[in-house]
């Protein structure tokens, strides 16, 4: 049986980067460049008019969006880590969305959530893990 590797062998990773499924670009952009406040870092097409696929990030955050069928499947979730949940809550709610509104859950295991719907049903929870009074 082969030993476990040293750690002079284990090769380091870098961050886990999700892929979440988008349909309509324009829906996209709105959600997450205009009320979110990510950037766009890169985009790719093979030909013009077809799927976009595209790196956005906002800090440490980074997602890739993808238009194509199989990269990925719509209704996913991913939670993101943020410093502040009430501060990033009060920024993006300075910035009127006709769809969202959304709020801050307090949840049993010791963080404070805000969940909110990409246009194609994906699920973005922005985590904090609530600070322990001193």
């Amino acid at each position: 049986m082969p030993s476990a590797p040293t750690n002079a062998q284990q090769s380091q990773m870098g961050p886990i980067i999700p892929i979440l499924r988008s349909f309509i670009e324009a829906e996209m952009r709105a959600f997450y460049i205009d009320y979110l406040g990510f950037r766009v870092d890169w985009e790719h097409r093979f030909e013009p008019g077809l799927p976009l696929y595209c790196q956005l990030s906002r800090g440490h955050a980074i997602l890739h969006l993808s238009e194509h069928h199989g990269d990925c499947t719509p209704g996913s979730a991913v939670r993101i880590w943020v410093e502040d949940v009430d501060a990033y809550h009060h920024e993006i709610t300075q910035r009127p969305h006709a769809r969202l509104n959304p709020g801050i859950e307090d949840q049993p295991w010791g963080t404070r959530e805000m969940t909110i719907n990409d246009p194609a049903g994906n699920r973005v929870i922005f985590v904090q893990v609530e600070r322990k009074a001193e």
